[in-house]
């Protein structure tokens, strides 16, 4: 763990796992930990939870997410386009439609 902190080469998201583990085989709190690696107290949880669990392959990989919100479909791109083009119905003005 102390050559991944002193290794100037590896991502600095390595060096700030690896000291997060470190910190804590100190067993000083997770505030005190947290102030010393400049992260948050449930940063501090997930890379101890993570360390114990994988150990160090672990904190050398990030975890895959799932991919965010689904583009829209074509039907609706196609139908606000529509409505953005057409004029506004009965007395309405582009500013209250």
């Amino acid at each position: 763990m102390s050559a991944i902190v002193a290794d100037r080469g590896r991502p600095l998201k390595h060096i700030q796992r690896a000291r997060i583990v470190l910190l804590s085989a100190e067993r000083l709190c997770v505030l005190d930990v947290a102030q010393q690696a400049g992260v948050s107290r449930p940063a501090v949880w997930r890379w101890q939870l993570r360390y114990a669990e994988e150990g160090v392959e672990g904190l050398l990989r990030d975890k895959t997410r799932p991919p965010g919100k689904p583009p829209h479909s074509t039907d609706t791109v196609a139908e606000v386009l529509a409505l953005t083009c057409s004029e506004p119905p009965g007395e309405v003005t582009h500013w209250t439609g």
